[in-house]
Order: C-alpha cells, then sequence, then structure tokens
C-alpha cells in the first residue's frame, strides 16, 4: 500500500511541473504568430502596390498601342481613300470594272430593243399606208361607180321620159285623129259594131297602151336597180376580202422579221 500511495504521488507532482511548461510554450508560439501576421500584411501590401503600378503601366502601353494602332489604321484608311480617288484601288477597280461591263450589255440591250421598236414601228406605219391607199382607192373606185350609175339612170329616165312623151302624144294624135274620122265618117266600122255577148266567166283587159310601157318601165327599173345593188354588195365584198389578205400578209411579213431579229 505505501508503494501506490507513492506511485500517485509522484504522478501528481509531474503534472504539475508540465502544466507551467506547456503555458509557457503557447506564449512562444502566440508571440511568434503576431509576427508572422505583420510580415504577411507588410508583404502583401507591397505586393499590392507592385501589382497596380503594373497594372497602371500595362494600361498606359494599351492605350498607346492603341492610339498606335488607330493612327496606323487612319493612316491606311487615308491611303485608299486617294486610290480611290485617283482610282487606283483594286478595291475599286474590280467592282467599277463589273458595273461598267454590266452598263455595256445593258446599254447593248436599249439599243437592240431600240432599233427593233423603231423597225415595229416602221412596219406598222408602212402597212397602215398600205391599207389606207388601198382603202382609198376602192372607196374612189365605189364612188366613181357610184356617180356613172346615178349619171347612167338619169340619162335613162330621160331617154325614158322623152319615150313616154313621144309616145304618148302620138298616141294622143292617133286618138284625135281617129275621133274626127269617127265623127265624120258615117260607115265607120266603130259605129256598125255590136256588143258582144260572152257567158260565164270572162276576162277583160281594159288596159292603155301608155299604162303597159309605164308598167314595163318600172319593172325595167326595178330590176336595174336589183341588178346595180348585187354588182355593188359584190364589189364590197371583194375589197373586203382584199384588204383583209393584205393585213394578214403584213402580218405574216410582221412576225417573219420579228422572229428573225430575236433569233
Amino acid at each position: 500500500m505505501p508503494n501506490l500511495e507513492n506511485g500517485q504521488n509522484n504522478t501528481e507532482e509531474d503534472m504539475e511541473q508540465d502544466i507551467p511548461q506547456s503555458e509557457s510554450s503557447d506564449e512562444e508560439s502566440g508571440s511568434t504568430e503576431e509576427g508572422d501576421s505583420e510580415l504577411d500584411d507588410e508583404e502583401c501590401e507591397r505586393r499590392r502596390n507592385e501589382c497596380l503600378e503594373d497594372m497602371s503601366e500595362l494600361e498606359r502601353q494599351f492605350c498607346l498601342f492603341k492610339e498606335e494602332l488607330c493612327k496606323e489604321r487612319y493612316h491606311q484608311y487615308e491611303i485608299k481613300l486617294e486610290e480611290v480617288r485617283h482610282e487606283k484601288a483594286e478595291e475599286y477597280l474590280l467592282p467599277l470594272a463589273q458595273l461598267e461591263n454590266e452598263s455595256k450589255v445593258k446599254c447593248d440591250v436599249a439599243a437592240i430593243f431600240r432599233e427593233h421598236k423603231i423597225w415595229c414601228i416602221k412596219v406598222n406605219f408602212e402597212s397602215e399606208e398600205i391599207a389606207a391607199y388601198q382603202n382609198m382607192k376602192s372607196e374612189r373606185a365605189i364612188l366613181a361607180d357610184t356617180v356613172k350609175q346615178e349619171l347612167e339612170d338619169k340619162i335613162r329616165r330621160l331617154e325614158e321620159d322623152r319615150n313616154n312623151i313621144d309616145i304618148s302624144s302620138d298616141l294622143w294624135h292617133e286618138s284625135q285623129s281617129q275621133k274626127k274620122k269617127k265623127k265624120s265618117d258615117p260607115f265607120h266600122r266603130d259605129r256598125r259594131r255590136k256588143p258582144v255577148v260572152v257567158s260565164g266567166p270572162y276576162i277583160v283587159y281594159m288596159l292603155r297602151e301608155s299604162d303597159i310601157i309605164d308598167d314595163w318601165t318600172t319593172i325595167k327599173k326595178a330590176l336595174k336597180q336589183q341588178k346595180q345593188q348585187n354588182q355593188k354588195r359584190k364589189i364590197d365584198y371583194l375589197t373586203c376580202m382584199q384588204n383583209e389578205v393584205n393585213y394578214q400578209l403584213v402580218i405574216h411579213a410582221h412576225y417573219k422579221t420579228t422572229s428573225k431579229i430575236i433569233s
């Protein structure tokens, strides 16, 4: 038992000796840490200042390079602009050549189209001139035929009137002479003529010779007028057909020439 008690006392004494040693070591480590933190702050501040200086230097250099680049580009643009003004730049010459080529093609097409239009107008003018001339000829022929027919009708009427007057005068003279003979001659056959008795249906012709001549003249006039109308219709039809044929020939020639020009 006394050995156990002695061992316990020794352990307690050792523990009491260890406690102050640990406290002293903690104090030393705290002081070193404080010193290190102060050094780290100074180093960080120094590095931060260096970084700021480097950054400002980089910004200054960037601004310088930027200005130089802008000046260089401005100078290049000025050179290009001068080349364009003097028509020496390739960027200007190639599109200009292409534009001139397109303009030349368009001018050639416009010239061909203009010549074609002029030719069409000329053909239309010639066709209208030919049609007008043919129409004038046909109208003149119709007018001449009409005037001729009217004059012939007037001449025929005058001749018929003259013949009618001659016939009527002859008949009148003859009738007057017969009346005189009848009155003077008691043995004239008309005096001794007896009425003829006719039984059943019969037709009595009581027309005078002058009436028969008038009817015959009217019939001849009607037949002649009908013949003239038929001739006039035939002339009009032939004229229309000739104009139509001429118009078709002109149109055919126009389309044929147009197809040749287009091909």
